[in-house]
Parts: structure tokens; sequence; C-alpha cells
């Protein structure tokens, strides 16, 4: 792609748009950053388009938002039935979501399609839950998620209320590629609304989701006699979920809930972190001052769209511990087994999902009560697809399914992870453990004692610009062509290669049943092993490095050690 003819017809296709001129206007004599900006189209995958905000092909904006949402007008229409049933709008609290919300909403009408655009800001489940209660065919959140505020993106979900899979978003990606931007027109807003096309929804859909939610709760009785007594402080960190998640803890009966003010309002900035992410140790400084004031015994976090949750713990020394997604997963995930179990509301047929990215200790709690524990691809939707699944055949009922990257379900009316949920599970969870004089420390080191001291680590590389792509896909094929024979001592037993579907054991090769992925998978010595896999939603490779001692300390020892081999090894390949 000619960069330098594409910056030209923008400034000439979009002359009556003096800031996107302006803006364009201020780049000359900027090669690098006029290259980067129409180098090549923001992409369009499963998860939808994300990107840094600004004027350009590669950016995130309303034209390139208008352009989207015609591609998935002209799919849908493929098929009147589906068309008629409309697609369900939500946006989070950044820059620019509600005006992309109501431009996607207004390109909809223009197509002929109803479109649901909620009235303020709603968190992703609540949007996946309203597709499916609307019996809508789609839906889109403007989202970017737990990115840095210059960022925004776009998500489409199908009429299972799971994010679009792959061969749909393949359709769709095709018919965005036929459409020109000057076709993309929004409807007049007021003619919208005349024609009974554009339909504003709001409290009617928050109450029945919030009784979903609040169904969910396994112990009711617990929550009765405890929800009082458990002290939780809250931070939505700007976004989504301050409203909702307050509400369901409040009605399901918590009533020791303190919110972070500093945090408690929508702030497209994010101004009091650095990067509005529950996984970032950094976002819950405010959080646990508070926590230290107040004595309470939980800290929740949620992202700005509210599908991810953080949580901080304190120990009986009184010190604060903030738990990993593979640590917060797991606690869940055998309270639910060992609360119904008890209840005897634990189905014979019983299924957990997780990702392959995941902490094995999940295996070992699911095959402790019995439960069929099952591997996906990352990313929820495949869990989403394995309820759909789990539905369709009766075989098995879903219980539980997470990933280590803070995303929780354990419902089957959202089909995304849910925040909201999994902050009313955490709590309930804290309740249980809370009655028998123990902490959620207390507790994480108890499953440690029964199945080992896990722990993982995480490493990203960054890979932007023109070459970061090429770059990702040399690293992958390097892997594959030299790969590794062994982590710090820790000899390669197998290789599963998702791209390939297949695992080679010595001279063995076994077929891998999951969907085609570029993600090559280790398994090493002990109930180790490593992960590689670019991502898909940022310009990175991610590395996953998981391992299991009888003791905290030489978990992190091995950590370290497999850790730093790993990233030497990527680093040479780079």
């Amino acid at each position: 792609m000619d960069y330098k003819a594409e910056y030209r017809r923008w400034l000439e296709e979009f002359r009556d748009d003096p800031e996107t001129v302006q803006e364009l206007l201020s780049l000359e004599g900027n090669e690098k950053e006029i290259e980067d900006r129409f180098y090549t189209e923001l992409e369009f995958g499963t998860a939808g388009m994300r990107g840094v905000l600004g004027a350009g092909l590669n950016r995130m904006n309303q034209y390139n938002v208008r352009r989207a949402t015609l591609g998935l007008a002209r799919y849908i229409a493929e098929d009147p039935e589906r068309q008629a049933r409309g697609v369900v709008i939500a946006y989070d609290s950044r820059r620019k979501s509600d005006e992309f919300a109501r431009q996607a909403a207004l390109v909809l009408c223009a197509a002929g399609i109803p479109a649901y655009l909620f009235e303020s800001l709603r968190p992703v489940p609540v949007l996946s839950f309203s597709v499916r209660a609307l019996h809508a065919v789609a839906g889109i959140v403007i989202t970017a998620s737990h990115n840095p505020p210059q960022y925004n993106g776009y998500k489409v979900y199908w009429e299972d209320g799971g994010q679009m899979p792959p061969e749909r978003a393949s359709e769709v990606l095709r018919h965005i590629r036929a459409v020109d931007f000057s076709e993309a027109r929004p409807m007049d807003e007021g003619e919208a609304k005349a024609k009974g096309l554009l339909r504003i929804i709001g409290a009617e859909v928050d109450d029945r989701y919030i009784q979903m939610v609040k169904g969910l709760s396994i112990d009711p009785e617990l929550i009765k006699e405890m929800g009082g007594q458990l002290k939780i402080v809250y931070t939505p960190l700007h976004g989504s979920g301050n409203i909702p998640v307050r509400r369901v803890l409040r009605e399901a009966g918590f009533s020791q809930v303190s919110v972070v003010k500093e945090q408690e309002k929508p702030d497209p900035n994010f101004s009091t972190v650095k990067v509005p992410n529950p996984e970032d140790p950094a976002a819950f400084t405010l959080a646990l001052k508070l926590q230290e004031e107040l004595n309470a015994d939980v800290v929740f976090g949620t992202d700005p769209d509210c599908d991810r949750v953080g949580i901080a713990v304190k120990d009986k020394a009184g010190q604060a511990h903030i738990l990993t997604g593979n640590q917060i997963g797991c606690l869940l995930l055998h309270y639910i087994l060992t609360a119904r179990k008890k209840r005897g509301t634990l189905p014979p047929n019983a299924a957990a999902v997780k990702s392959i990215v995941s902490t094995e200790m999940a295996q070992a709690i699911a095959d402790d009560f019995g439960v069929r524990m099952f591997n996906v691809l990352t990313g929820f939707k495949y869990i989403a697809e394995k309820i759909q699944e789990f539905e369709e055949s009766g075989e098995y009922q879903f219980v539980f399914g997470f990933e280590e990257s803070y995303g929780y379900l354990s419902g089957t009316a959202v089909r995304d992870k849910d925040g909201v949920n999994a902050c009313l599970l955490i709590a309930e969870t804290a309740a249980y453990y809370k009655k028998q004089g123990m902490t959620l420390y207390d507790a994480l080191e108890s499953l440690f004692e029964r199945y080992g001291y896990t722990g993982e680590k995480v490493t990203s590389f960054a890979l932007t610009g023109k070459d970061g792509l090429a770059k990702m896909k040399g690293l992958m094929n390097s892997l594959r062509q030299n790969p590794p024979q062994e982590f710090a001592g820790k000899k390669v037993l197998a290789v599963r290669d998702y791209l390939k579907s297949e695992r080679v054991c010595g001279s063995e090769t076994q077929p891998l049943t999951l969907p085609k992925s570029d993600v090559l998978y280790y398994e090493l010595q002990d109930k180790a092993w490593i992960c590689v896999r670019p991502s898909g939603t940022e310009p990175k490779v991610k590395l996953y490095v998981n391992g299991v001692t009888a003791s905290r300390a030489d978990t992190q020892a091995l950590l370290e050690d497999m850790s730093r081999a790993a990233v030497e090894l990527l680093e040479s390949k780079i």
C-alpha cells in the first residue's frame, strides 16, 4: 500500500471535516508517523478492531467505525430474518466511545437494521446478556478493554452472545474491504427514531441482568449470615463497572462495600493510573490504601469494560497480597465445586473450561471432584463455544470457566468473561472462608498445600510498527525450524504445535483437536510448561512460564530460571 498516496487521499476525501484535515496536516514532515497511520488498514479479526485514536487507515476513528459497521450490516443483510432482529450496541468510558457507538447505530439504521443503543456506558457482560435477552443477531461494544487511554476499539458479538468466531469474522472482513468510506453514511438520528430503527435501551435490560447475576449465588443463606461482616473495597478504575457491581453486591446482601472515590467516576484519561488494568499491581495503589484504612478483607478492581477482575487480600499478619488470575480462578473453582457438592447441586456431568495457558492446578481441582475439565485456545469466545456445545448435546453441564488473564464466568446467560458475576462470586467465596476464620490468602495456601505450589510468569514482547507482524511470524517460524530441547535444565518432553494441529513426543506424533492457532506449547519435566503465542488483540508476543514444586520459594526460583532462559531464546530470534 502506498502510504503517501493514502495520506493525500484522506486529505481530499475528508476535506469537509476540519478536525480530521487539521490533524493530518499537522503530520507533514513526519514521515514515520504518516507511514504508521497509512501503511495498512486497522486489522479486523475475532476481537474486532483495536488501535490508537486518530486520523488514518491504521487508527481508531469515526470513519473506520462507520466502514466496519456497514461491512457488518451487509453481512447481516444476507439473511432478511437476521436483519430484522437488530444489533445491540454498548460502550465504555473511553475517549469517543459514546460518539463511535452512536455512529455505528446510525449506520446500521441507514442499512435498514434496527439498532438497540444503550442510553449510557455499560459493561461488556451486559452487552453479551442483552444480545441473547433481546434475541438480537449481533452486538457491538466500543471499548479497548484495559489498554492505555490513547486506545479505543470495536468488538463484535454474534447471536449466541459470544465474540464472533473466526469464520464469521472473516466473512465480515470480506464485506468491510468492499466498502468505500463514502458509502458508510449514518442516518439522521431523528429520522432513525421516527422510523423505529434506533431504539434507546436502559433500565429494563439492566434489571433483568442484575436478577440473573444474583441468581448465580450458590449459598444465599451464607451471604445473609456473613454479608454484613465482610468488608469490601471496590474500584471500577474509572470504568463501566461502578453501578452494576455495587448494585449486585448490595442487593445480594453485602452491605460493607466502600468505593475508591478517586476512581469512582468515568474518566477517559484514567488519570489516577498508568493503565486501567487489574493485572497491573500499580492500579491497586489507591485501593490498597483504603483497604488499610478500613481494615477491609478484600479489594476488587475491574477494568474499564468490566469483564476482568483483579483482587487483593490480606494474610493473617495483615499484609496485602495481589493475587494472579490463575490463583483467583482456582479459588473460585474450588469454592463452586465444594459448595455445590455440599448442597447437592453439583451435576453428575459437571464440566469446567479453561484456556490452555491457564494453570494446571485447575485440572487437579477438577479431578478431585470428578469434574471434567476442558482446555480451549486463548480467547473467551472458545469457552462460549464450549457452553453452546454442552447445551446442544446435553452431555455436560457448565459450572465454571476462566482464563489466566483475569476473566471468569459461572453462568450461561452471558457468553464472555463477566466482571459483575465474578465480583459477586469472589465476595461469596471470601464470606465462606471468613466464616471459618480464614482469609482468601489462607484458602489459597491450603490449595497450594494440597496440590503443590503452582506459579506462573508472563512476559510480553512488543513488536509494533510496519515490521512488527513480520518479526512475529519470523520468531514463530524460527522456533518451529529449530525447536528448543530444554529450558534452564528442564528437558522438553513434548511440543504441541497448534498451527500444525500436532503434538510431537519423541518419535510419536499425535493429532490436536483444537482449532488451528499460531501457538507453541512445550511440556517440560516435573509438570512444568512454557507457551509462546502472538497476542490476538495487540502487536506483541506473549510468553507463559508455569511450574510447580513443594514450596513457594522453590517455585519462584524455578520460574525465574525458566523465564530467563526462555526470554534469552526469544530475544535471540527477534
